[in-house]
């Protein structure tokens, strides 16, 4: 199974920076949204991921511009995913965003794992979780990766 992933915003007010477009800090913070709302989607709203006492930690986002977004500009944001290690401890999803006539306007691709809040510690999810992960459209540069989790 290959889920394609999307969610569509407007640019706001609070998004720009001096040079009228959106700035680069409403790209990180668009990209953990649509995050979330996939696995709010596929079963895992905010609520579980308290549950399981389980969080998602970034370890590096690179961003990278194409074309400007402007105020009430309205875009798409795409999620895939780019990486992943066989027991899900680490990952890497990448956030596309295109504006309304399909250009390109931002790649942001974010590499991460996950957080157990009691031990403080990178922890691999539970089996249906990384299921979601698995089932989510991949990159066309996909790569496999080590696990976060030390023994």
């Amino acid at each position: 199974m290959s889920i394609h992933f999307s969610e569509s915003f407007t640019v706001r007010w609070g998004d720009l920076d001096s040079n009228a477009h959106m700035k680069n800090t409403a790209y990180l913070d668009v990209c953990p949204d649509v995050r979330m709302r996939y696995f709010a989607s596929q079963g895992f709203p905010v609520a579980e991921f308290e549950r399981l006492r389980l969080g998602p930690v970034v370890r590096k986002d690179v961003v990278e511009y194409f074309r400007e977004l402007r105020l009430l500009d309205p875009y798409t944001v795409d999620l895939r995913l780019a990486g992943l290690s066989e027991d899900g401890s680490h990952f890497i999803l990448r956030n596309e965003c295109f504006r309304a006539d399909g250009t390109l306007a931002a790649r942001i691709t974010s590499e991460g794992g996950w957080l157990h809040l009691d031990r403080r510690g990178l922890s691999a999810p539970p089996a249906s979780m990384l299921q979601v992960l698995r089932d989510l459209e991949r990159t066309s540069d996909f790569l496999v990766l080590e696990s976060s989790v030390r023994t």
